[in-house]
């Protein structure tokens, strides 16, 4: 699924690289790794986007291909700490309901990561 069928679409992005970390801001929201072509790898959401980017560089699991392709973008959508979740699992279903699945590395339907 591309990241334009989202219902709010991440407004910004970056390259999924170490060397954007200090672009990535200190709020919270909701975000999307996605490959190249804008294709939906993993959905989530945390109240430091900056301390999560962070952490998914050092998870091999999100840093190398997978069959559906590699994280080259995180986008993001600032959003305030009591509605993210709101809006991940919004997005979550939107994917569930458009691929029949999760994200290829999304492991539930409602990370407890924040």
């Amino acid at each position: 699924m591309n990241i334009t069928q989202l219902r709010q679409v991440p407004n910004i992005k970056f390259a999924f690289r170490r060397s954007e970390h200090q672009k990535i801001p200190f709020i919270s929201g909701c975000y999307v790794l996605a490959t190249f072509q804008n294709e939906i790898l993993y959905i989530g959401k945390s109240v430091d986007l900056n301390r999560r980017f962070q952490e998914h560089l050092d998870v091999p699991e999100k840093t190398l291909p997978t069959t559906d392709g590699k994280a080259f973008w995180f986008y993001i959508l600032e959003q305030d700490a009591t509605l993210i979740g709101n809006l991940e699992n919004t997005w979550l279903q939107t994917f569930q309901i458009t691929e029949g699945r999760l994200p290829s590395l999304n492991k539930v339907d409602s990370p407890g990561q924040g």
